[in-house]
């Protein structure tokens, strides 16, 4: 959860809401989605606030807040929402925490900075807020930032908390505004995240008592002394002499959007002690500490990274049909950007698992990357307050042995079987994949799986969307499957079992086996033993194996010789 108060800045050309991106819904409806978001939120704030307990992630809790106040723009509903309403306590700050400007992109970097001088650059550390306040040198109270006027007192904690500098090299008295973060090795941004770093600190100051071992892991990093010297660099050398030594180090003045975007994508990808979710602008002129308010002021602004999970609302739910019969839902999703990435859909797993957690259509669901390079579902964030049905297909209808031929129920597991039987893993035929298939089966062209054995070039320049020379390369490409060796066509045509001792032999002899024989076969168990018997024995497997005859294939002329006896 947010603990310094983002605000979104509007500037001249910025997107702002239209039309066409707000829901087609009634005026009921709206207001109940707007209902059931503000609700969720109030929860997960007070959760947060009163607890110490982060119920989402903090990425996710952004963008739920900006989707709220997108609806509300769309339908014209009150915005009186106060993420903080909850996060006060009875310990005033002696001088307010401000907010931030949130800058969504590099436009609006190059806005603010063009407006500014002498800027400076820090990282924005991923913890939890709180002022501190030194009397004589001594730290005498560790406030939580809670709704920026007051806070809770945590100075019950200061014992433990070797972490923080308890006395001065100097008697002074001073306010500092800093975060008390989880002290991470070599923690690298753009690869690990933010790894739940806040909320766990806000977890362990909740407590009422705080154990060694969790004090050791909590660390200061101070952003600012708001009546500290007016000067930038002045204000950070002054600190570093004062034992904090980490605002000097992580603290760069800047001069344009290309040193802002160098020291971003070098904090985002180089390791660091802590957690940081983006970083923090800030001008030198600034108003006297006795003028600060709660509220995000003009002189400070933050340019978060690139989002690594988003919130993004479902369209529609589909189902792949592989091609051993394996069903997969798919959530088609709002088109949405992920860590640079245009995301448009997402596997929901399998068909149990869709079905337990009942993903429907306008439901805001929770994406993340996998290993940086594949979206993964995380789970339902909020549902719509209408629940759409959705028609699932039949488990029962498809299997290892089905969709052999192309039908209306059987296309996608069928045109799974051709991709499969020309990747790399079957005949491995060059410049043809799925996407050439579904043209030859959408043209009536195939209706068997290897009805494409009797396509010359003649024909294939027929079909619409094949010019010449793609009908020559698939000529080309048909004429190379011919010659391929006999086990590399059992792989294309899925044989349960990778080619073994048991496999080598030709089609006659495997189809023959009983399955008393198949289990006597070396390195073939029970179970591989049914499914390999089931297989040589189907009956559109054999009428297969009787065209690769028919085509002098290898391995398969004694097929049409037992036919004709």
């Amino acid at each position: 959860m947010p603990k310094v108060l983002i605000v979104v800045a509007v500037f001249a050309c910025s997107a702002i809401t239209r039309a066409d991106d707000c829901p087609d819904w009634s005026a009921p409806r709206a207001a109940s989605e707007v209902s059931d978001l503000r609700q969720t939120l109030t929860r997960w704030d007070d959760h947060y606030h009163r607890q110490g307990v982060a119920l989402v992630d903090d990425e996710v809790y952004d963008q739920a807040r900006q989707h709220l106040r997108h609806l509300q723009r769309c339908f014209a509903l009150p915005q009186q929402d106060d993420p903080l309403a909850s996060a006060g306590g009875p310990r005033p700050h002696p001088i307010p925490h401000t907010g931030l400007i949130k800058l969504d992109d590099e436009s609006d970097v190059r806005r603010w900075l063009d407006t500014r001088r002498d800027v400076w650059l820090q990282p924005k550390v991923d913890g939890v807020a709180v002022t501190l306040i030194y009397r004589g040198g001594t730290l005498e109270q560790l406030i939580s930032r809670g709704n920026g006027v007051s806070g809770h007192d945590w100075s019950r904690h200061l014992p433990m908390l070797e972490g923080i500098h308890r006395t001065l090299p100097e008697p002074l008295d001073l306010v500092l505004h800093g975060e008390l973060y989880q002290r991470l090795d070599e923690h690298v941004q753009a690869r690990a995240g933010s790894v739940g770093a806040r909320g766990v600190v806000a977890g362990w100051l909740a407590r009422k008592h705080l154990s060694a071992s969790d004090a050791q892991r909590i660390a200061l990093f101070v952003w600012d002394w708001p009546q500290g010297p007016n000067e930038q660099a002045l204000r950070y050398q002054r600190l570093a002499d004062l034992g904090f030594v980490d605002t000097l180090r992580f603290s760069v003045p800047v001069t344009g959007l290309d040193e802002v975007s160098r020291w971003r994508q070098h904090w985002y990808r180089r390791p660091l002690p802590f957690a940081s979710d983006g970083v923090v602008l800030r001008q030198q002129h600034r108003p006297p500490a006795s003028r600060w308010q709660a509220r995000a002021p003009h002189w400070v602004a933050a340019w978060k990274y690139p989002f690594r999970t988003v919130l993004a609302q479902v369209r529609d739910v589909r189902f792949s049909i592989g091609r051993s019969g394996r069903i997969t839902p798919l959530a088609l999703l709002q088109p949405v950007t992920l860590d640079d990435r245009r995301l448009s859909q997402v596997s929901l797993g399998s068909l149990a698992r869709w079905q337990a957690l009942d993903v429907r259509p306008g439901d805001q669901v929770h994406i993340s990357l996998a290993g940086l390079i594949i979206p993964r579902f995380e789970g339902v964030v909020l549902r719509a307050s209408e629940r759409v049905p959705v028609v699932q297909p039949d488990p029962a209808q498809f299997h290892p042995l089905s969709c052999w031929r192309v039908s209306d129920t059987c296309r996608e597991q069928f045109v799974a079987r051709l991709a499969w039987l020309s990747g790399k893993q079957g005949l491995n035929l060059p410049k043809l994949g799925a996407g050439t298939w579904r043209r030859l089966v959408d043209a009536g062209a195939l209706h068997g799986l290897l009805d494409w054995l009797e396509l010359d070039e003649s024909r294939l320049r027929q079909i619409p969307g094949i010019g010449l020379a793609r009908a020559a390369h698939l000529s080309e490409s048909f004429r190379l499957a011919r010659s391929r060796p006999f086990e590399q066509w059992l792989r294309a045509l899925g044989v349960p079992a990778r080619p073994t001792q048991a496999l080598h032999a030709d089609w006659h002899s495997l189809a023959a086996r009983t399955l008393s024989q198949w289990r006597q076969q070396p390195g073939v168990s029970a179970q591989r033993a049914r499914q390999l018997h089931g297989f040589f024995s189907d009956e559109q497997v054999n009428a297969l194996a009787r065209q690769l005859a028919d085509h002098q294939v290898d391995g398969f002329g004694s097929v049409a010789l037992r036919a004709a006896q």
